[in-house]
């Protein structure tokens, strides 16, 4: 059971935001940046890579939404813009949004399988 499926997120991979910040450690003078892909995925995108990634095409029934699970003040999209990070300090995501869901699943599976 999951709340709003059709909310939206900038879905990153930690690896490439760590790279960001050790670029930012590199900097002669401190300075605030935005890390992220600029890009928005709705949780209904991210079921359906994850839920391809092990064979199934529908998800619909094995996923359900419940109430409970809503957040009383949700922000329908949320999506940085990292113009600034990828101006000065040369960085750019590198993994895709549905390389980060395959390697989640991945993950997932290899635990399972322990």
């Amino acid at each position: 059971m999951l709340g709003n499926l059709d909310s939206y997120r900038d879905w990153g991979y930690a690896p490439d935001y760590c790279e960001a910040m050790w670029l930012m450690l590199q900097q002669d003078t401190p300075d605030d940046y935005v890390i992220s892909t600029g890009e928005t995925h709705s949780i209904r995108d991210f079921l359906d890579v994850a839920f391809q990634e092990i064979g199934i095409i529908d998800w619909a029934g094995y996923v359900g939404q419940d109430e409970r699970f809503m957040r009383p003040a949700e922000v329908d999209v949320l999506r940085g813009d990292s113009t600034k990070a990828q101006t000065e300090l040369n960085w750019k995501p590198k993994t895709s949004f549905d390389e980060l869901v395959s390697k989640m699943v991945s993950n997932d599976i290899k635990l399972l399988e322990k």
